[in-house]
């Protein structure tokens, strides 16, 4: 049996919910949170997950296999 190498980037910044639809993290969160970037009101939007698109989610599965 060959030995299935998983993405350790990929472990860490999707989750599986129970009903297996692909959870992850809000996009450009990184860059000027401070100062003269984002409001308060969109970084407050920012802070909460969102789900990856259902055309996206089979290539994230095979990235994940194990989780």
């Amino acid at each position: 049996m060959p030995k299935l190498k998983t993405h350790s980037g990929a472990k860490k910044r999707f989750n599986l919910t129970k009903t297996g639809k692909v959870k992850r993290a809000h996009a450009n969160k990184r860059h000027l949170l401070n100062g003269h970037g984002k409001t308060t009101k969109l970084k407050r939007g920012l802070r909460a997950g969102a789900y990856a698109d259902k055309t996206n989610e089979p290539a994230i599965k095979r990235l994940i296999p194990y989780k």
